[in-house]
């Protein structure tokens, strides 16, 4: 029988005690680590090779979203599942999209957890993305224009104005035009806070957010 080794990204220590407690009677299943933040959970699945990471959404440091960014890019391998008890949808959409394989409510039973881990790493449980356009739907609830949010998308990738004209064939007067409403819209001062919209809303990746602080 193969072992799976699990890391644990959970910042409530009755909630680790819980889960270490079943996964202690799982013969198949080794809880190799556990991390507190998310700073701590990155050296943490550097140090130890897991196979498995459970992620907590709302980590301090470096919260859940940012550190599937950060395992994707650097640990392609692991496979990764949210533990949350945030049931947004924007939120868990935007989780799968950076790469998690399973979203698990911290309503469930914890004698629960060993199955669905195995279940994620054989590959017999498919999650089916909430929303088909995140895009479309971050617009909506802002009330921008397609245009608006073309534009937001484009500096969302750290682009000048300059370059977002080129981009999007338009002129530097109209893009400043464009990112004015944006603001008025977002409720919002500067690029960074918009950046900031973006990341939120899956249309910015946190390399960026970060560069951008």
């Amino acid at each position: 029988m193969t072992t799976i080794k699990v890391v644990l990204g959970e910042d409530h220590a009755l909630m680790r005690d819980a889960i270490r407690m079943v996964f202690d009677e799982a013969e198949d299943l080794e809880l190799v680590g556990e991390a507190g933040n998310g700073h701590e959970l990155l050296e943490l699945v550097a140090r130890v090779r897991p196979d498995f990471v459970l992620l907590d959404v709302q980590l301090p440091g470096l919260d859940g979203l940012a550190c599937l960014e950060a395992l994707a890019a650097g640990h392609p391998g692991v496979r990764v599942a949210m533990l949350s008890a945030v049931d947004d949808p924007q939120v868990i959409e935007s989780s799968f999209r950076r790469g998690a394989l399973g979203y698990i409510r911290k309503t469930v039973n914890p004698f629960d957890l060993p199955a669905a881990v195995r279940q994620i790493v054989e590959g017999t449980v498919i999650h089916r993305s909430l929303a088909t356009e995140q895009r479309g739907t971050a617009r909506r609830v802002a009330g921008l224009s397609d245009k608006e949010a073309a534009v937001l998308a484009e500096l969302s990738q750290g682009l000048s104005n300059k370059e977002i004209a080129s981009r999007l064939w338009l002129s530097e007067q109209t893009v400043k035009f464009h990112l004015r409403n944006i603001y008025r819209k977002l409720g919002i001062t500067s690029r960074t806070e918009a950046l900031r919209y973006a990341y939120e809303h899956d249309l910015a990746p946190a390399a960026k957010l970060e560069q951008a602080s």
